[in-house]
């Protein structure tokens, strides 16, 4: 029996076909800021950088990104070219708006729940300190044994309920593509949900 033998376009598209799989499966690391902030409070960085993805991302040249100089105020995005540009933002938001109102930073730390975690609020805006502040949030929310998607709820709302799925769900997307796998049935369920 002849062996079959595959022609020069044929093995090109198996070539292209497998380097897409695994490119569309390769595990994106997290920049070492997140590393670090991760480590020392013993938490998954890939759960760290998923977070930001999520509170703090802007598109950049093609991609999701987190942005340091990020403020949510009253339920509004605002982001800033430069750190001093925020801290100005930042300190103008807080004369008019009640503080518990106010997220900052790449991890959007919450300026009334979590004042006892900061000195000044535009210390929020040193992408260090936000990110160590953030990863003892998410180890802090975090029981031994517990799926980090749970802990990743509590991290927006402590008290769970729907707003705390609704954001599980939509950081999973992050992970997923963090981790280089494929959403969970939950992730492609949320995404049925919302699609048109």
């Amino acid at each position: 029996m002849a062996t079959p033998t595959l022609t020069a376009p044929w093995c090109a598209l198996v070539l292209a076909v497998g380097l897409c799989v695994c490119a569309a499966q390769a595990q994106e690391i997290p920049p070492p800021a997140y590393q670090l902030a991760a480590q020392h409070a013993g938490i998954p960085s890939t759960v760290l950088y998923a977070v930001a993805l999520q509170e703090s991302g802007i598109r950049r040249n093609g991609r999701i990104v987190p942005w340091p100089w990020s403020l949510n105020v009253a339920g509004q995005s605002r982001r800033y070219a430069t750190r001093s540009d925020a801290c100005a933002g930042l300190q103008q938001a807080m004369r008019s708006t009640p503080h518990t109102r106010i997220d900052a930073g790449l991890g959007q730390i919450n300026l009334g729940y979590h004042q006892q975690r900061y000195s000044t609020a535009c210390d929020l805006l040193d992408p260090y300190r936000n990110l160590a502040i953030a990863a003892e949030i998410l180890k802090e929310q975090h029981s031994p044994g517990e799926d980090w998607l749970v802990a990743i709820g509590r991290y927006h709302r402590p008290a769970g309920g729907e707003p705390a799925a609704r954001y599980r769900r939509s950081v999973s997307r992050h992970l997923a593509r963090v981790q280089g796998t494929r959403p969970t049935p939950a992730v492609l369920a949320a995404r049925q949900e919302t699609s048109p």
